[in-house]
């Protein structure tokens, strides 16, 4: 077991926080949860698995993130970050086990780690989905989550940052309906994040657009800087010959058509649809709140 503090966040996760959980017990001292006042059975699958449970007001990913840091009594040396339909795969375990606490008296504050996606339950390895790295443990007092309604990543104050072989598991068993729900929801704040990209990149806390950076710099300089510059609405069908075609997302079968159809296109179309609007009618949106499902 590692020095180390896994901090998950949950709204209705009744069907995978079991799962996210069990993954984690036998590497991390503490497993913090912080639940936005579910309305399913999330509170007593986390109260059957002994860990700590605290309920706190939604008013984004980055703020809750950070609520946790502040505000559980964190003493270990090294936080995780894990959603509840994620969890870490048996060699990540043992990496973390082995090694971790190995990084207490070096340079190194904060370590990336793959994601695998699964989607309708198939690893989905092509379309640019894998590999795929982000940065998810990292040591207390270094980090923080940026300020961002959307795409927040962790930013590390100071340090190295190394990389982990072992992958986690993003999977959700949540059906479409739920994706769907979820992903208008996310429509929503990305447009909000489109009308303060300015804001976004005088703010001194959050991570800057590079080229040459990071995987999560550059992505986000490719975004804002040719993406966006793109004519609405064509965009979102380019970036689905992108990721379906060049980045052969169709080798992943009917699961692959059917997520990059809907989450490169479909979703992509749908913020441009809401931007639109927005121009059209004038339409501020203001804060969401949490996800109503």
């Amino acid at each position: 077991m590692a020095d180390l503090t896994v901090i998950i966040l949950t709204k209705n996760e009744e069907k995978n926080i079991r799962k996210c959980l069990s993954s984690v017990k036998k590497v991390a001292q503490r497993i913090v949860v912080v639940d936005s006042f579910s309305t399913d059975n999330t509170k007593k699958i986390c109260m059957e698995n002994s860990v700590e449970f605290y309920e706190n007001h939604f008013v984004d990913y980055a703020t809750q993130f950070n609520w946790a840091i502040d505000n559980t009594n964190i003493n270990t040396t090294w936080i995780m970050r894990l959603d509840a339909d994620e969890e870490i795969t048996n060699k990540l375990e043992l990496e973390i086990i082995n090694n971790l606490d190995k990084k207490n008296n070096s340079l190194v504050n904060g370590i990336e780690i793959n994601m695998r996606v699964y989607f309708m339950g198939k690893w989905l390895k092509k379309g640019g989905l894998y590999p795929f790295k982000l940065l998810r443990i990292f040591r207390n007092g270094y980090g923080h989550v940026e300020k961002k309604k959307m795409d927040e990543h962790i930013v590390i104050n100071e340090g190295e940052i190394i990389s982990f072989n072992g992958d986690f598991i993003h999977k959700d068993f949540k059906n479409l309906d739920n994706w769907i729900i979820k992903h208008n929801w996310y429509a929503n704040r990305e447009v909000m994040e489109f009308h303060n990209i300015d804001k976004y990149r005088q703010n001194q806390n959050v991570i800057k657009e590079n080229l040459n950076g990071p995987q999560s710099s550059r992505k986000r300089w490719i975004k804002n800087n040719i993406y966006y510059k793109l004519p609405l609405f064509y965009r979102s069908i380019l970036y689905f010959i992108y990721r379906y075609v060049l980045k052969l997302g169709f080798l992943d079968g009917k699961e692959g058509l059917i997520y990059h159809f809907l989450q490169a296109f479909w979703y992509r179309f749908l913020v441009d649809a809401k931007i639109y609007e927005c121009e059209k009618t004038g339409v501020v949106y203001g804060e969401q709140g949490d996800l109503k499902l």
